[in-house]
This record gives C-alpha cells, structure tokens and sequence, in this order.
C-alpha cells in the first residue's frame, strides 16, 4: 500500500477521512491496533489544551510570544506516530505537537519562558533545537540525513516548516541537495494557509506546493492535513521509500498537509485584520480532533467517560509541566555562553559586571532596581 499511496499526482489530495469522520478510503485507513488510535486521540486533545494553556500563561504575562497550533494537530501529531523512536525531527516554531508525540520533557516549556536550556534538552528526545529563522534549518537536517546515509544509520530525517518556508532559498537549496544525493529525508511542509498575513496564492503560483518537488526530481504528495491518519499514511509511506534498500528507490518526499491555524499566527498578531471570521468557521468544520473523535466513537474506542478521564490526566499532566518550568530556576550568567567558542573581552567584562551587581543587591533587589 505504502507505494500506491505515494504514486499519485501533486493535486491529488490524499484523504482518509471525511469532515464527519466516515472512512472515505478504507483501502489507505492505516493497519493501528486499538490502543494506537486512542494514543493519537489523547496526544492530539493533548496538544489543544496545551495550546489554550500556554496561551493563558503568556496573556498572563508568565510566558513569552507563542505560536499557536490549534488546527494543526492531526498533521503533527500523525506523522510523528508514523516515524520511528529514533528518527531525528526538526521543527518550525508551531509543531509543538511533534515533541508532545516525543513525550514532550516539562523543560520544553522553558524556551517559551525565556530559557535556552528548554531547547538543548530537545536533544535527548531526537528533536532538533527549534528554529525562528524561516526555512533556515532545512539545509541542516539535510546535512544531518546526508551523514546518516554516509554511516549506513537507517534512520530519517523529518524537516517540519510552513508554506511561507517555500519562498526562502533555504527551501531550494535543501530540496535540491536531497534530490541530488537522495538522502533519507521527508520534507513535511504545513500549509495552514497564511504566512502570518500573507495568504497561499501570494507565496507561488504554483497549483501546489507539493508540485515544487519535482523541480528536485522526486515525489510530492498533497494530505488533507486536518486528517490524523492520512497524515499518519502518507508519511510512513514516506519514510519507507526513504530507507528502501534499493539505492535507486530510495529517494527523499515533500509532502504538502493542506490545513489551517485556528488562531493568531503568535500571541504578538491580530488575524482579524487580514481574514474573513467567516473563512475560520469554514475550516473549523473539519476540525481534527472531531473528526477522529467520530472515527471512534462509531468504532466504541471512545464514548464520554473515557473522554472525561482522558481529560483529567491531561489536566494533571499541564499543571506538572508549567509547576516545573516555573520552578525553574535559572543562572543569569548563562546568558554569556554560546555565543562565541572562547568569550571576547567585552563579555567577560559584562559577565563580571552582572556578577558584583548580583553579589551587591542579590537577584530580587536587582529586578527592584531595574
């Protein structure tokens, strides 16, 4: 099945699901036992009260600019099921549903409050640092799966971006390189349909972005991303061409999951200035989370009391993760490292200079001072 699900032309969306929930393939519905589908039910639930969650937080001043992914989970959250442990991710800035699939550490709240360590600790779970430059990581986790080739590690690279990604040279120059060298990746690129306030049409007058791939010489693929598991399909279809034993079959994929953000490009932008509410309404009729929840209820994987509990660990689980972040305690010394591999004079001095302050004042009296 997995080649028959990639053999098909850039504007033919793949879709398993109907807006209701009602199978509309059956010979693509992925082969996930039982305890799998309600997995991908309770991580997607997941990431939509996480995502109410941080938002409060940040509105209330306990959290920095973030990016919403509301109406994104059944992209993110299916293809992450679709790759192995150990497979190596590389994400935008609004797939926090990639590292929830990873088991999401209580740290990854810490880059949102301000702390680079919420990053670094991303390694332990094959999740690269997350990227803010548009597009900029995708040559990386290019280079990354080129090595991976080069060793024989039978694992894939999977680069998450957004459609606005697709203007950079940055997309060009890592698609081009895959295609050349054939290196296991997936390029999962998530059209929600705005670039912060500019829409599709104005990103390329291509039909498609899964068309670009062709220019690179190997497949893309169109999802409905708003389909857990069509996208669930479609790259696990993916990443079995990437690691074919035949080096003439193993070839990289772009896959393009037509979706939509329910929200604000971040908590810094006001969408009402440049979309229709009625557009909104529109997509939120094929709303992931429902249309999976209607896939299981007909199929009794799911009915209001599982609901409910289910519901309950997540709250449990949200109230853990921020009570940690904010118990953090972070060195304002580290602000000093990693900028340069040996410290330059000026930020000795500067790293010196906090240090008397704090030894004078101490940490609360300095923010009293500021």
């Amino acid at each position: 099945m997995s080649r028959a699900v990639l053999r098909r032309e850039p504007d033919d969306r793949i879709e398993v699901l109907g807006p209701d929930g009602s199978v509309v393939a059956p010979d693509l519905v992925p082969d996930l036992d039982e305890e799998t589908l309600v997995s991908i039910y309770r991580d997607m639930r997941f990431c939509r009260r996480f995502d109410e969650r941080m938002i409060s937080l940040q509105r209330q001043g306990r959290m920095g600019t973030y990016s919403s992914l509301a109406g994104q989970e059944g992209s993110q959250i299916g293809s992450t099921y679709a790759l192995a442990d150990d497979d190596l991710i590389a994400y935008q800035y609004r797939e926090h549903g990639a590292v929830a699939g990873r088991g999401m550490p209580w740290e990854y709240l810490l880059y949102w409050m301000g702390h680079e360590h919420g990053n670094a600790v991303l390694a332990d779970v094959d999740v690269f640092p997350l990227n803010i430059t548009i597009g900029d990581h995708l040559p990386h986790v290019v280079g990354w799966a080129w090595a991976a080739k080069l060793a024989g590690d039978e694992r894939v690279g999977v680069a998450h971006f957004g459609d606005g990604a697709t203007s950079e040279g940055d997309f060009h120059e890592a698609l081009n390189f895959a295609g050349v060298f054939d290196v296991p990746n997936v390029f999962f690129c998530n059209n929600n349909q705005w670039a912060i306030s500019v829409p599709r049409d104005r990103q390329t007058a291509s039909a498609t972005l899964a068309q670009k791939a062709t220019a690179y010489g190997f497949e893309g693929v169109q999802v409905d991303g708003m389909d857990p598991l069509a996208t669930y399909a479609v790259t696990k279809a993916a990443r079995e061409k990437a690691l074919r034993p035949n080096d003439d079959e193993r070839r990289p994929t772009l896959i393009e999951a037509v979706q939509y953000r329910f929200g604000a490009h971040t908590t810094a932008d006001d969408p009402s200035v440049y979309r229709r509410e009625e557009e909104v309404e529109e997509w939120k009729r094929k709303d992931p989370i429902v249309r999976f929840e209607s896939f299981l209820r007909e199929r009794d994987l799911l009915d209001d009391d599982r609901i409910e509990a289910m519901e309950a660990k997540i709250e449990e689980t949200l109230t853990t993760l921020v009570e940690r972040a904010e118990g953090y305690e972070a060195d304002p010394s580290e602000m000093f490292g990693h900028t340069y591999e040996e410290p330059t004079a000026r930020l000795v001095e500067q790293r010196d200079y906090l240090r008397r302050l704090r030894e004078t004042y101490g940490d609360d009296a300095l923010l009293e001072r500021e």
